[in-house]
């Protein structure tokens, strides 16, 4: 006679996937609980968690996705194989769009490695920008810049803010 409940031992591939959301769930709110904390003893601007979550969001989401398929029976090499054309894809994209790749590039390393944040005003050394602003916001691809006296705001790609000279203006401290 069968047991009624020999189809849910912890080798069927819904219990394992049962327990791969959960553990996802656990490392998402793992990551937010460091990330905050971390936050606020480096006094790191709000935009920069959200940017920072959202990407072990997507880390965390890729790769259960793909433990998900091998659960399901979809055989690894496949896997690999669905992986690397994807990435193929990408990186002929990517090439062909040089420009874009070197923004990417170029604001991780703002965003890790510049002293200009948002609100600080900056003026861009060189002979063909005469640009002083604010910062506004600084994306994936461009800064936002708000000139006050001629009140508009522009977009400055981040390649000529990594690759010209920037000059960081203090603030005035009202006494």
């Amino acid at each position: 006679m069968k047991n009624r409940f020999s189809e849910f031992s912890i080798y069927s591939p819904f219990l394992q996937f049962l327990l791969l959301i959960i553990v996802l769930f656990f490392l998402i709110h793992l990551t937010k609980k460091l990330t905050r904390s971390y936050i606020v003893k480096n006094a790191i601007e709000p935009h920069r968690r959200k940017l920072i979550l959202n990407l072990s969001y997507f880390l965390y989401y890729t790769l259960a996705l793909f433990i998900s398929l091998i659960i399901f029976g979809i055989n690894f090499k496949e896997v690999i194989v669905f992986a690397s054309s994807i990435l193929a894809v990408l990186g002929v994209g990517f090439f062909a769009q040089w420009s874009i790749l070197s923004n990417l590039t170029a604001s991780i390393i703002l965003f890790f490695y510049h002293p200009m944040r948002i609100g600080d005003t900056i003026k861009i050394i060189d002979k063909d920008f005469d640009l002083q602003g604010t910062v506004k916001n600084i994306t994936g691809f461009y800064v936002l810049l708000y000139m006050p006296d001629e009140k508009r705001e522009i977009t400055i790609p981040n390649t000529i803010i990594l690759y010209k000279g920037i000059e960081l203006i203090k603030k005035q401290k009202n006494s």
